[in-house]
């Protein structure tokens, strides 16, 4: 079997999302994903121009040679937009192979560990009853875990809360908006929200947060000290995470668990945080962290040091990435539990997928490969429109991190 074409696919149901396409001289095709949000145009490109000419001709089953191929043949390593392409030819290979073996992907890669993967739901309102009443209705829906997120009183806008009636999307057409941050107002704020939430559905559901790398670490080990008596799931991305020795400060002060990595595009950015036990939970996803071959043992790893996994899932990846990552999720002995947050119908007609939810509980379903696939023509309906993350600064106008 020979790789005999390769295509990039750039369309915009709602949001924007980058699709890679393997086929090869028995008919059989693969699907990657290679969506980097805000900088969707760049992986396209950087797939088009530099990638794909090197594939035509070369054994799709040869996933580990190809994937180093791409990754130590280029010499420049690492990054977002790198890694995001990478990961889309490896995933894809891995769907062409599961397609040719006739086998779901969760069978090549060591086979079931569980019978479902545990996801979480996103509660986000403007206000602590709003974002209760959203705790309420998700485990109505049958989520075990829910995200908790709340305006904060005295902001004008907060991440993770949707505008009144609209649901949550963080990217925005055209340029970026910017929002306005206050790191005392929300240390106050929080805390009220999880003992809102503990005192109104008690112990049993699953509650996490994310804090979104504005925190430094001696202002995240406080926030995770005030949660303790709330017990959460985790705090995730409590500072941001280049230094990684700062997670120490956090560990010092807090048995809160914490979870990071969504922006993580290699195992060697947690590489000091998992060996020293400083995180519970990695964040990195099969797209950004470069396809299954190294998320595989990104996970090994991290296993050795009691750290589970728990993979980034918001709508900035599409429907691939979620097949892929309920394969993965479900072939590893240490994922912890992966986000959720549900594609519009547009999305979800342009990748038809096996996947499905039940009881708080997703499956990738049993059919070869990733189980999803993509309508081109449907998808050359939405054409691509830029869209920006929003930017953060301080009271004063400082930059922060949004």
């Amino acid at each position: 079997m020979k790789i005999t074409d390769a295509r990039v696919f750039v369309c915009s149901p709602g949001r924007n999302f980058v699709t890679l396409k393997i086929t090869t001289d028995e008919g059989i095709y693969g699907l990657g994903d290679a969506t980097l949000n805000g900088r969707e145009l760049a992986v396209a490109s950087y797939l088009s121009e530099h990638v794909l000419p090197c594939l035509i001709g070369r054994d799709p089953f040869q996933t580990e040679d190809i994937w180093q191929y791409l990754y130590r043949g280029a010499y420049w390593r690492k990054g977002p937009v790198t890694m995001s392409a990478i990961s889309a030819v490896d995933i894809a290979l891995w769907d062409i192979k599961g397609k040719a073996l006739g086998q779901p992907l969760y069978n090549l890669l060591g086979g079931r560990c569980r019978d479902g993967v545990m996801v979480y739901g996103h509660a986000n309102g403007r206000d602590i009853e709003e974002t209760s009443d959203q705790v309420a209705r998700h485990i109505e829906l049958g989520y075990k875990a829910v995200r908790g997120q709340s305006g904060v009183p005295g902001l004008a806008s907060t991440y993770g809360v949707a505008k009144h009636g609209e649901a949550y999307e963080p990217a925005e057409r055209g340029l970026p908006t910017e929002h306005v941050w206050s790191t005392e107002k929300y240390l106050r704020h929080v805390p009220t929200l999880f003992e809102t939430l503990r005192v109104r559905f008690g112990a049993d559901v699953h509650l996490l947060h994310d804090a979104h790398h504005r925190l430094t670490p001696i202002q995240a080990a406080r926030l995770g000290k005030s949660l303790e008596p709330y017990h959460l799931f985790w705090l995730e991305d409590p500072t941001p995470a280049e230094l990684q020795e700062g997670f120490r400060l956090i560990r010092q002060h807090t048995t809160t668990p914490i979870a990071v990595g969504e922006i993580f595009d290699s195992v060697w950015d947690a590489k000091q945080l998992i060996s020293e036990q400083l995180i519970d939970y990695l964040r990195m996803t099969v797209l950004h962290g470069g396809g299954l071959t190294p998320m595989k043992k990104a996970a090994s790893f991290a296993h050795m040091y009691h750290v589970q996994t728990g993979c980034h899932g918001a709508t900035d990846l599409s429907p691939v990435t979620m097949g892929a990552a309920l394969h993965f999720n479900l072939s590893i002995p240490n994922f912890g539990i992966q986000e959720l947050m549900p594609h519009n119908a547009e999305t979800d007609a342009v990748f038809p997928h096996a996947y499905t939810f039940k009881d708080g509980y997703m499956h990738p379903g049993d059919v070869p490969g990733h189980g999803v696939d993509f309508d081109e023509t449907l998808a050359a309906k939405y054409p691509y429109q830029r869209a920006y993350l929003p930017v953060n600064r301080k009271e004063d106008g400082t930059l922060w991190d949004w």
